[in-house]
């Protein structure tokens, strides 16, 4: 592999060079989340020309708010949806074994049994998730009685199961792996923009031919011409097609879904959970020194860059969850909460519960020069990426070659396993804890030595966040010179996890932060300081939004939390 290309501050004008010279791109992709960042990763592996634009920071939407499993979906079982679990399962084994074993890693869940004749049905179910995927590197699942439960869960109430059965899938940091994917892109030849708004698409006739731009940074607008635009754009979708007119032949349907945070030992569990519920299931999964509880399932046709939790969806949640517990959480077990938009594919008239909506995909070349590309599921990007760029197939000049990126390991997979056999050397090597060491290679995988250096150069860096110690200060100069940072929620929200992870979501934490960053990114004193109010404002928004009713959390989130992206609303 090319040695991994750096985001850094002086990357963002060589981009902007490289989409607006003379000569069209191949594709041009709108969105930065995960599908976006696939659809640049394989079309730049198949030889094309190829540029991303996102009007926000990568994976700002549904890519960073997600259960944050790759997994082949119990649930879909029971809705005969073969295709979509073997589908995603044969994905998960992909990024566990070959593609980014770095960021996947294998997690283990319990099913309580609530009543007896579940046994034998979940069991049928289970056994037919182990071999749909093929080959598989997790374990199959294993029959768990009374007793053992207890053992392995025994936070667990006493008649709340009749014993269970654990099973493995695999989780990532969602926002982390899109980042990896399209640095992976980047490295590859791509040129990635955040900050970057599409404002208006450029047509010749019928033929959709590129894209007016706005840099949110700076206000100017550039045209970048394309052969073909493809749009991940999520539930955003409808939006940018309506800026050509036009119907999509498919409509994209924003469901909620909102997930809390909690200490580790406020349940005591060697396993994650997975409980049936009225309408759908939930999850309650480890996460470092937490669990995050969720998720909701709800319609939401309010602002789609304010998705916000209320009071309503955390009691639910808790209430849902503590119906196991033998310790039931309350509401200041809490640390953190978040919300985000699935876009689902609509069906029908649009109505009816959004927890029955399709998660497969779909793609149309709804005008010449334009692919739209919508619905889906995270573990899937992939296979949306590959179906999206032999959509534009028709737009391209030359015959495209074939899709090659599950053979395309992500940046930071080569070496990794080798560095944790090495993890206890490099620890004393650097004068860190092994965990420290071992903290950093499931982040960032083979390229720990980038930070590293870093650290080496100045030992300062070496120390942990003030206000977030499971961060060292090296993660944050790293986000800014080769993650492409350009402000303190990108680092403090999607960078790292301090956001969610922190009892006070980062307020401590955001000053020194800032501070970190602020020398890589020329900020002065005013700059700096308008970074953190704009943060802590934020902050702010989404506690005042968790104690209002539904109808009214949306438009506190929005205007208690100012942007520092003024990003424009779409019109036609």
């Amino acid at each position: 592999m090319p040695r991994a290309t750096a985001l850094d501050p002086t990357y963002r004008a060589a981009a902007w060079r490289e989409l607006t010279t003379a000569d069209p791109l191949d594709v041009l992709v709108v969105g930065g989340g995960v599908t976006g960042a696939g659809v640049a990763l394989d079309a730049v592996t198949r030889g094309l020309r190829v540029g991303l634009v996102e009007q926000r920071d990568l994976a700002s939407g549904t890519s960073s708010r997600s259960s944050k499993l790759f997994h082949g979906g119990v649930r879909y079982l029971e809705q005969m949806n073969f295709g979509l679990v073997r589908e995603a399962l044969r994905e998960r084994e992909l990024m566990l074994t070959r593609l980014a074993p770095h960021l996947v890693r294998a997690v283990s869940f319990l099913y309580p049994l609530e009543r007896g004749w579940e046994r034998p049905y979940v069991t049928a179910g289970l056994t037919l998730y182990d071999q749909m995927g093929g080959e598989r590197s997790v374990p199959g699942h294993r029959q768990l009685s009374r007793a053992r439960v207890k053992q392995v869960a025994p936070g667990l109430r006493d008649g709340a199961h009749q014993g269970g059965l654990l099973y493995h899938d695999a989780q990532a940091d969602d926002a982390r792996h899109t980042l990896t994917v399209a640095r992976t892109a980047a490295t590859y030849g791509a040129s990635i923009l955040t900050s970057a708004q599409v404002v208006g698409l450029l047509e010749d006739g019928e033929r959709v031919v590129g894209a007016t731009v706005l840099d949110v940074e700076t206000g100017e607008e550039h045209q970048v011409r394309a052969c073909c635009v493809i749009v991940c754009a999520g539930v955003w979708t409808d939006a940018v097609q309506s800026l050509v007119g036009g119907d999509l032949p498919f409509r994209v349907r924003a469901s909620k879904g909102v997930h809390v945070v909690v200490p580790r030992d406020r349940i005591d569990s060697s396993t994650g959970l997975i409980l049936r519920t009225e309408s759908s299931v939930l999850f309650c999964i480890p996460w470092g020194s937490h669990w995050l509880i969720g998720t909701t399932d709800t319609d939401w046709s309010h602002d789609l860059a304010h998705p916000s939790a209320t009071r309503a969806d955390v009691d639910y949640l808790l209430a849902e969850i503590n119906e196991v517990l033998a310790r039931p959480l309350v509401p200041e077990d809490v640390e953190g909460v978040f919300a985000g938009l699935r876009p689902l594919l609509a069906e029908g008239d649009d109505e009816g519960s959004t927890a029955s909506l399709s998660r497969e995909h779909a793609v149309a070349r709804t005008r010449p020069g334009l692919v739209c590309v919508a619905g889906g599921k995270y573990t899937t990007y992939r296979v949306m990426a590959k179906d999206a760029v032999e959509a534009a197939s028709e737009d391209l000049d030359d015959t495209l070659r074939e899709c090659i990126t599950d053979e395309v390991p992500l940046i930071g997979a080569d070496g990794y396993r080798v560095l944790v056999n090495q993890a206890e050397r490099i620890a004393r090597d650097h004068g860190l804890p092994v965990w420290r060491v071992q903290h950093l290679l499931d982040r960032f995988g083979g390229l720990v030595d980038t930070l590293l250096d870093l650290g080496a150069a100045d030992p300062t860096l070496l120390a942990p966040v003030p206000g977030a110690q499971e961060y060292l200060q090296v993660e944050i100069v790293h986000a800014v010179t080769h993650e492409g940072a350009l402000h303190l929620e990108d680092v403090l929200c999607r960078r790292t996890r301090i956001s969610i992870e922190e009892r006070d979501r980062g307020v401590a934490a955001a000053p020194a932060v800032a501070e970190l960053m602020a020398p890589h990114l020329g900020w002065d004193e005013e700059a700096r300081d308008r970074e953190v109010a704009a943060y802590l404002a934020r902050v702010e928004a989404e506690r005042l939004s968790q104690v209002m009713p539904d109808d009214a959390s949306s438009d506190a989130a929005r205007l208690a939390a100012p942007e520092v992206r003024e990003v424009r609303p779409l019109s036609r």
